[in-house]
């Protein structure tokens, strides 16, 4: 596919590409997927951000829409129609590229220390270096986007391009929105660490008394 054509996929169609990828080489005794499968997969609630509640007409919708633009193709069962995907073909990718991508519609922005450490059952990079050139060839192409690190981040993040433009108020809302909960766990994690200092103290001063008074 021409770079100058990429696909604009809608959020159903993104899911259900990256679920595609995904199962091909997560369950390969699955695929290729129904659509029951494949709705399964796109609702997982581990693995994925959004969390999504598709129904079955929606993914039907999205796997046809996907094979309109060459990017899924339908394969007659024993039983029942099965979907796969033809992303390698369609957009020219190679397969630790189209790993990163998956991940990245899947998931969401993520660093490449995240996708390095998710894409262990998608393809195993030989190191650091190799996903940093897949990202790279993947932004050259207008397929993804190194984002601004944000404020208090260490690394800054990836994102896919697939579905426009990344909105970056909607991520600073959403950073937002994160923070109360973030602060709440690191709160709560430091009253138990002062809570356990607490009681080591305790026991020390009680250890230290019973030695005291020993004749």
């Amino acid at each position: 596919m021409p770079d100058s054509a990429l696909p604009l996929l809608d959020a159903h169609e993104a899911r259900l590409l990256g679920c595609l990828v995904e199962k091909e080489a997560t369950t390969p005794e699955q695929y290729p997927l129904t659509e029951n499968a494949a709705l399964q997969a796109a609702n997982q609630k581990t693995s994925r951000e959004p969390v999504m509640a598709l129904d079955i007409g929606s993914v039907g919708r999205a796997l046809r829409s996907l094979e309109s633009q060459g990017l899924a193709k339908r394969v007659d069962g024993a039983r029942v129609l099965r979907f796969e995907h033809t992303a390698l073909r369609g957009l020219e990718l190679t397969r630790g590229q189209l790993a990163a991508l998956s991940l990245l519609l899947l998931r969401g922005p993520q660093t490449a220390a995240e996708l390095q450490a998710r894409s262990e059952r998608l393809y195993r990079y030989s190191d650091a270096e190799e996903l940093a050139h897949a990202l790279e060839r993947l932004a050259q192409r207008g397929f993804a986007v190194a984002l601004p690190r944000a404020p208090g981040q260490r690394e800054g993040r990836w994102a896919h391009l697939l579905s426009g433009p990344v909105s970056m108020d909607a991520m600073a809302l959403a950073q937002r929105a994160d923070a109360p909960a973030a602060a709440s766990h690191n709160g709560g994690l430091e009253a138990r660490i002062a809570e356990l200092e607490a009681r080591v103290a305790a026991l020390e001063a009680r250890l230290s008394g019973d030695h005291s008074a020993a004749p």
